[in-house]
């Protein structure tokens, strides 16, 4: 069942990547940000503002995982765990120390699946620090960066951006530093992130 969904979200994803696909409409699909945030490099950035515990963020992220495999040249996907209170802020310094000890692609359809299927809440330290060691990390390596200085600086940021990109709601994708795609259909965002993100490459020949 879990290969025939797998197959049928790439399915969707392929379908849309390679068909002539709709205007996209400002403010119906799309929104433009009145405060534009700088990006760094030469490829098109974009975000993505999720939360574990967020269902719509844990029913896009197949699509949107099978959309990263197949994307443009030039593009490059990074997630960014929101912070909209002080009690999200044990997920997003989790999310940081799985990613700095190298185990982030193997928890992060875990972590969605502990909060979404089986209706885990993980806010506490050590309940935490219990699910990952369940999954292979080394508790005393985890624990030491969760709690490092670097993840404060981290989770810091997040918080920042989060507020600088002035997010609503989860999930929210941004491109360019510049569009907000929120609220749509899982379908419907893999849609309009492949074409909006041809307006921010006119953008950029534009300029």
């Amino acid at each position: 069942m879990r290969n025939m969904m797998k197959s049928l979200i790439l399915l969707s994803v392929m379908m849309i990547g390679g068909a002539a696909l709709a205007a996209v409409v400002e403010g119906k699909d799309y929104t433009v940000l009145s405060n534009p945030q700088p990006t760094s490099g030469k490829n098109i950035e974009v975000l993505e503002f999720f939360f574990y515990g967020c269902s719509h963020c844990y029913n896009l992220h197949p699509y949107l995982d099978e959309w990263e495999k197949e994307m443009p040249r030039g593009v490059v996907l990074k997630y960014v765990p929101t912070i909209f209170r002080s009690s999200m802020e044990s997920m997003a310094r989790t999310y940081y120390a799985l990613e700095s000890i190298g185990k982030l692609n193997q928890l992060h359809e875990p972590l969605y699946k502990a909060w979404n299927v089986n209706n885990m809440q993980l806010y506490e330290k050590e309940k935490i620090a219990d699910f990952v060691v369940s999954k292979g990390v080394d508790r005393a390596k985890f624990l030491a960066t969760y709690n490092s200085f670097s993840m404060q600086s981290s989770v810091s940021r997040a918080r920042q951006m989060t507020r600088s990109y002035m997010i609503q709601g989860t999930p929210t994708l941004i491109v360019a530093g510049k569009y907000a795609i929120s609220g749509l259909q899982p379908v419907d965002t893999v849609r309009v992130l492949s074409e909006v993100i041809e307006l921010a490459r006119k953008d950029e020949s534009g300029r």
